[in-house]
């Protein structure tokens, strides 16, 4: 080695030694620049790849969201950059640049990961990464790495992935270097003028991370939704910290994820008891129960039927389905079925995900906050006033047929607590016509089964009930190779989604074809309802109702000619059981949180309560023509909406309802907290029918 070799190395080990307070902030500064710069490309990434939803939203508004976006972004970097802020306090501690490239280079990649994941994310749940993930995390691994797999491009992502690591290494290598002290630097500063410096930088990562400059909470999930678009509203949210949030509200054992009361109780009772019970109703067990009530529908109500199939649909939006005002041929089926039943075309799911359809559906219980995941929770193991429940202590044999397994969503368990003692499930299946390696076998196996197993219990000469379940209309859309439809096209991203409820539509009526063919057919209720919606381009308010908005058909003899064709009443699936149980006929006691939807007063516009998945802090009350929207901070927001073939949405500003919708809202959502809580939520003695 020659000398000038030996003095140049000699001059690099000297710098790498003399770190210097001066050089170690310019370090800290860049590799900040470095980590917002990637954040706010992350976020155009996400925006690009979701632009479908732009819609007519003026440049403007994402201006503004890329600027919210920032505020939330540096609240993030600063959680990277506590251990090198730390480091002023050692002269040794800032000269470890090794150790902090490669901290910086693994916070920074883990971050572009949940990045790059929720490009997909967002576009299916229009939300950003929050609790799902470790709500399917914490499912069958099998299931949840086989749908990953097969519905998205892991490889092409994950190679992306890596050379993205590798560029940011690169990054954070550079700026080592660029913020070296020369080897004639100045000697480090004393501790004692190190420790005046920390204080500062320490104040500047405060003020910084807490967003704002006003008293109180620091920076909020309301504070980025300043803007009259959903899409430019969660651009503005950072995806790694709304995931942090869900993580330590999951772990919360004070459940401060459980909105607190706002009211005293008995005002809360009460409110609840106006909005629910009907005229026909007679309250009973009220220093118990908080609406359980003795119910016997007028019999110019019901209609001669003994039986009752509810039909939940994966995924059947309203929004494209034709008898709802849709375009595009995608639910022919569901179409002509509608005009042989009574369709209600303000339907809405109490959520977004198929688990709380379930207990919303047949267990007749609202989508709470904290309470999402209500069948796999301690509180999921009480009797509620379900169909189950009702229709068992009739002596009404059951079956539950469903694609996929039971194991998941803990739906046997839920169910058989509920009563129900059938079940067919995936591994139950001989031959199918298809069956895929992630849900199991496709819609029209299941309703080939559940046209066997309906016309087994009909041989038995008891009355039933059942659920049939359809699944092919989830990602990844795993279908029969050889389609008895025609693809779609001409939705974009949504080609392979609606091609998929197509199919579902056209097994559905397959199922309809076979089943009026058999015997049981002519005493039958049928309930044919989505278990949610999913996104769109177009999007009403911020709780996006179209990931809401549900047909809901009933099919029975007679049901045109006493209730009409159509309903344009506002109801949500907590209603069905009530609906179902006032056409059975017979004395019935029950505490379902929603009402008899054909046997309200005069004038009564339907109401109903809804909330999105994934522990978004947010509800909303919909009455009528009107919604009101309630996020557990900041603005809340009043809308007169429309949904069908023209949907559309104004704000209403100094809504003179406002007050009156909120104060029902929050009652409803507190006394049915407390009655889930008090176990009080099921029915005492339940009455058989007295024929």
């Amino acid at each position: 080695m020659g000398q000038s070799e030996v003095l140049n190395t000699r001059q690099r080990a000297g710098n790498l030694t003399r770190a210097t307070v001066s050089s170690h902030l310019g370090f800290i500064l860049l590799s900040t620049l470095a980590l917002m710069l990637m954040f706010s490309l992350l976020r155009l990434a996400l925006f690009i790849y979701n632009r479908e939803l732009i819609g007519s939203t003026p440049a403007s508004t994402f201006f503004e969201a890329f600027f919210n976006g920032m505020r939330f972004d540096i609240r993030a970097v600063v959680f990277a950059l506590v251990p090198l802020v730390f480091a002023l306090l050692s002269a040794s501690a800032m000269r470890w640049r090794t150790l902090w490239r490669i901290w910086l280079t693994c916070f920074a990649s883990l971050t572009l990961f949940l990045g790059v994941l929720e490009l997909d994310f967002y576009r299916e749940f229009h939300q950003r990464l929050n609790s799902l993930v470790f709500q399917y995390m914490s499912e069958d691994p099998k299931t949840v790495i086989s749908m990953v797999w097969y519905g998205y491009p892991v490889v092409r992502y994950l190679l992306a992935w890596a050379f993205a690591t590798w560029l940011l290494y690169l990054v954070f290598r550079g700026i080592d270097r660029a913020t070296r002290p020369s080897a004639t630097g100045a000697p480090i500063a004393a501790w004692y003028l190190r420790v005046p410096v920390l204080l500062l930088v320490v104040a500047l990562c405060v003020l910084a991370s807490r967003g704002t400059l006003r008293q109180g909470p620091p920076l909020r999930w309301g504070d980025a939704f300043t803007t009259d678009s959903m899409f430019a509203n969660q651009l503005g949210l950072n995806g790694s910290l709304t995931l942090l949030k869900a993580f330590e509200s999951r772990m919360d054992d004070d459940r401060d994820r459980i909105w607190k009361p706002t009211m005293p109780d008995d005002q809360a009772r009460d409110t609840v008891r106006k909005m629910l019970v009907l005229p026909d109703e007679q309250l009973v067990d009220t220093d118990k129960a908080a609406v359980r009530r003795d119910y016997t529908p007028p019999a110019s109500g019901t209609l001669p039927v003994k039986n009752v199939v509810v039909i939940l649909m994966e995924s059947f939006a309203g929004h494209y389905v034709g008898a709802l005002g849709a375009k595009g041929d995608i639910t022919p089926n569901f179409d002509k079925l509608s005009k042989e039943g009574l369709l209600f075309t303000r339907f809405f799911s109490n959520g977004t995900h198929t688990h709380q359809g379930m207990f919303a559906t047949m267990a007749c219980f609202p989508n709470l906050p904290g309470f999402e995941y209500l069948m796999q929770t301690p509180e999921g193991g009480h009797k509620f006033s379900g169909l189950p429940q009702l229709l068992s202590a009739r002596q009404f044999n059951d079956v539950y047929v469903y694609n996929g397994d039971f194991a998941w969503d803990n739906q046997s368990g839920f169910f058989a607590n509920q009563g129900m003692t059938t079940f067919i499930g995936r591994n139950d299946f001989v031959n199918p016509v298809f069956s895929d390696p992630t849900w199991g076998v496709s819609d029209q196996d299941m309703f080939a089964r559940g046209n066997e197993e309906l016309d087994k219990l009909a041989g038995e000469g008891k009355p039933f009930y059942a659920l049939l379940q359809t699944l092919s209309n989830h990602v990844p859309y795993a279908l029969p190779k050889d389609l008895p439809v025609q693809p779609v096209k001409g939705y974009g991203s949504l080609d392979d989604h609606l091609t998929a409820m197509r199919y579902s539509d056209w097994a559905l009526g397959q199922f309809f074809e076979k089943a009026k063919k058999s015997p049981y057919y002519k005493d039958t209720i049928f309930v044919v309802v989505g278990d949610h919606g999913f996104g769109s381009p177009e999007q009403l308010t911020e709780m996006d109702l179209f990931r809401f908005n549900v047909p809901f058909l009933i099919i029975a003899p007679g049901v045109q000619e006493k209730f009409g064709a159509t309903r344009d009443t506002v109801g949500t699936q907590i209603d069905i059981v009530p609906t179902i149980m006032g056409r059975l006929g017979g004395e019935t006691r029950q505490q379902c949180w929603g009402r008899d939807l054909l046997n309200l007063p005069a004038g009564d516009q339907g109401f109903g309560v809804i909330k999105p998945s994934g522990n978004e802090p947010v509800v909303a009350i919909l009455n009528g023509g009107r919604i009101l929207i309630k996020p557990k901070e900041g603005d809340i927001r009043v809308y007169d909406y429309q949904v069908g073939a023209n949907p559309q949405i104004k704000r209403v500003d100094d809504a003179p309802d406002r007050p009156e919708l909120l104060h029902r809202l929050d009652s409803f959502i507190q006394t049915a907290t407390k009655s889930l809580l008090d176990n009080t939520g099921g029915v005492v003695d339940s009455k058989p029918a007295k024929n």
